[in-house]
């Protein structure tokens, strides 16, 4: 009888685990429980995340419980780091990683600190249960009545990373989003959110800077306060009040650790006042003295740590001085092109030479990594095949804490598929991207994928073949004669309209195909822009469809500046379009009394007269002056009757371009005596906003006159409020027209 009934458990059990599987839920009905520590913030969420996905698959939810007696088959046991009994601690489990282990009757998911519990979950979710969460409203349950898992899984995971971050623009719509793929925030972790840049807010130049000068940078033979200033490094004074701060920010945020003390943005403006450069030139670098007062806060506050930027002028590592334990390295890539992995181009081998530097001093690396184009997010971007290399390099450097700064916007090239590849990089730096990055446009975008990863590769191919690099300040319009040539630019039309069609009864992928076809009409309309426009219609018709695809799918941002892609093709029409007012100076020759600094000087002269307009990346059909005025004379060719003079000039603070103080014209019938016309006293513009602005000098009759001489009053030097305070700036002019 007893060997009856043995068989008879062992054929129930048998079945019950058919095939190596055990049943979580069975023809709709649960099998098993979820065992929980319903106190354990972690576990709580993480039980209750795993049963809202079984019941959107199965229809069915689970029990929930509390660990109490035995476990039953089919449970699913969750056990965080905070709940985990002393065997569980054994595993050798770092920040959020976790544990996935079966046998014959259970599932156990062991969580190491952190957020490790859930991260299991999720991997269960997406790998085990055929879940996929491709972005923000896209997100793909199967529906089954029956959910099974292997009965012999053991599967340990440790992120690639500690922490993990990106821009994406999903984590604003869809909370889910963040935790889903793993990603952290700022705000988590830095005490009140004092993230980068923080000097000026740490220390106010508007409260310091005039009664306490001395606070703050020495550039150029004196003391330059200003919110983009940095702070005189070695002036005890400034440790003591910053440390107070420091204290207080602590104090009031006892649960976080970490704060950043970070240069204020800009390059160049650091401290050279004697003791500072003496420093420095010791170490080599002005990251020298950087050290050396994160080093004394570190010291001070031995049990907190602290964040600051290895950026633009502190990028090289000190020679001598290392940083305490508890000193944070967030080391910024951002001068680097793309088109290739670190090591192998000038820029690259630049950043890696520092990164390896501070990896032999500091095991407590952050890396800022750039992975979009902030002057025009809608445009393509080719960068997929650089990205699992350099977040390698990464990793073998030290590195454990990364952000991408990625996908900000809605709209800009791949958004969606960048930020699902980029979380399972900083998860899994090893992960098989191709096989990724297939899985993401098969499931987004449904039978438009193969053709999208088509076109993905041949403008990798045409990038690297072109010999061109990608910056993060690009311009279609640097690519034209290359991956953008015209043929390429027929095939990319080819692929979107196989795309199109392949999902044309589906209205969801076919608007996320429209999505992505915005780069590469965008690239066309730039590309326009620079040549003769012979087909007026056409371009018209393609301006408006661009826009009118824009505004139906909501995207809206041009730029990291604020300007808009409504504004984009208001100013196309009025700037871009012939203008039928025909200047009288239309291809007369220019000379240059105060010439252009290089390298804008090489098309100087025709590019003030030849009717192309520039655009906001200032590398073509500009003309530019560095600190100092400009002065121009234009020859008209013979004498003619005129009234305005008019300028068009480039507003972009961010790259330290700012308009002249004024603009001053005089007129010649002999190109020796010439008399004033007239003076425009140009205002003062802080905006960060990237754009355009003409000012024409008018006179109240008309003028005679042949020769026209233009000359530009420089700001010069970059005022407190500037990036550039302390330091040359430029300005910009790209065409001068004569009525």
């Amino acid at each position: 009888m007893k060997r009856a009934i043995l068989l008879l458990i062992t054929v129930v059990f048998a079945i019950h685990i058919l095939n190596g599987q055990i049943f979580i839920v069975k023809d709709g009905k649960p099998s098993g429980r979820i065992i929980a520590d319903q106190n354990f913030r972690t576990d709580k969420e993480a039980a209750d995340l795993l049963n809202v996905f079984i019941e959107k698959i199965t229809g069915t939810k689970l029990p929930v419980e509390s660990p109490s007696g035995k476990f039953k088959q089919g449970d699913i046991i969750i056990r965080g780091f905070g709940s985990a009994s002393p065997s569980d601690k054994s595993l050798i489990l770092k920040e959020d990683g976790f544990r996935l282990k079966s046998d014959a009757s259970n599932l156990i998911i062991n969580g190491g600190p952190g957020k490790g519990s859930l991260y299991g979950v999720i991997t269960l979710l997406e790998d085990y249960f055929g879940v996929r969460y491709y972005a923000a409203g896209a997100l793909n349950v199967p529906e089954t009545s029956t959910l099974q898992i292997p009965a012999n899984l053991n599967r340990i995971e440790n992120p690639s990373f500690r922490y993990r971050q990106t821009q994406s623009y999903n984590m604003a719509l869809d909370p889910l989003y963040k935790t889903w793929n793993r990603l952290e925030e700022p705000r988590e972790i830095f005490a009140a959110g004092y993230w980068v840049h923080t000097f000026d807010r740490l220390l106010p130049s508007a409260k310091f800077g005039k009664t306490h000068p001395e606070y703050y940078s020495f550039i150029n033979g004196e003391r330059r306060p200003g919110s983009a200033s940095q702070w005189c490094l070695t002036n005890d004074d400034v440790f003591e009040i910053v440390s107070k701060k420091i204290d207080s920010i602590f104090k009031a945020n006892p649960e976080q650790k970490i704060i950043s003390v970070s240069q204020n943005d800009g390059n160049f403006t650091y401290c050279q006042c004697d003791k500072c450069k003496k420093i420095d030139d010791a170490e080599g670098s002005p990251a020298g003295t950087l050290i050396y007062f994160l080093n004394k806060l570190a010291a001070r506050f031995p049990d907190k740590e602290f964040s600051t930027l290895a950026y633009l002028y502190s990028m090289n590592p000190p020679k001598n001085i290392k940083p305490l334990p508890n000193v944070n390295i967030m080391l910024c890539n951002i001068d680097c092109y793309r088109e290739v992995p670190l090591t192998d181009n000038a820029s690259g081998q630049h950043f890696m030479k520092a990164l390896e530097g501070w990896a032999k001093i500091s095991d407590n690396i952050f890396v800022w990594d750039y992975g979009i184009n902030f002057d025009n997010y809608v445009s393509p971007f080719p960068n997929f095949h650089i990205l699992q290399t350099n977040m390698q390099l990464f990793r073998k450097n030290n590195v454990n804490m990364h952000f991408s700064q990625i996908a900000s916007v809605k709209g800009g090239d791949f958004s969606e598929l960048r930020s699902y590849l980029v979380s399972k990089l900083l998860w899994n730096v090893d992960c098989n991207v191709d096989s990724v990055m297939q899985s993401f446009l098969n499931g987004y975008y449904g039978a438009a994928g193969p053709f999208l990863y088509q076109y993905i590769k041949i403008q990798q191919g045409a990038l690297l073949g072109s010999n061109i690099g990608l910056w993060i300040y690009d311009t279609p319009i640097t690519h034209k004669s290359g991956m953008l040539n015209p043929n390429l630019i027929k095939t990319y039309r080819k692929l979107f309209d196989d795309a199109e069609k392949a999902v044309r009864n589906d209205s969801i992928r076919l608007k996320r195909v429209w999505q992505q076809r915005l780069t590469i009409q965008y690239a066309e309309l730039e590309i326009a822009r620079t040549g003769l426009m012979n087909d007026i219609d056409y371009i018209k018709n393609e301006l408006i469809l661009f826009r009118d695809r824009a505004r139906l799918l909501d995207v809206r941002s041009l730029n990291e500046r604020n300007n808009t892609i409504e504004e984009y093709c208001e100013l196309y029409l009025k700037r871009n379009l012939p203008n039928p007012k025909k200047s009288l100076a239309a291809g007369a020759s220019v000379t240059y009394p105060i010439p252009p600094n290089k390298p804008y000087d090489k098309i100087a002269d025709k590019a003030l007269t030849d009717g192309l307009l520039g655009g906001a990346t200032f590398n073509e059909s500009w003309v530019g002056w560095e600190k100092n005025d400009g002065e121009v004379i234009l020859d008209l060719g013979e004498v003619k009757e005129i009234e305005t003079v008019e300028a068009d000039f480039l507003h972009k603070l961010g790259s330290w371009i700012l308009v002249p103080k004024s603009m001053t014209c005089f007129t010649s019938e002999d190109n020796r005596d010439f008399k004033l016309m007239g003076k425009v006293i140009v205002p003062e513009d802080r905006s960060p906003e990237v754009k355009y602005v003409s000012y024409a000098v008018k006179s109240d009759k008309k003028v005679k006159a042949r020769y026209i001489k233009i000359h530009f009053e420089a700001v010069g030097i970059g005022p407190s409020w500037h990036y550039g305070v302390g330091y040359p700036v430029w300005f910009f002019t790209d065409e001068i027209w004569v009525y």
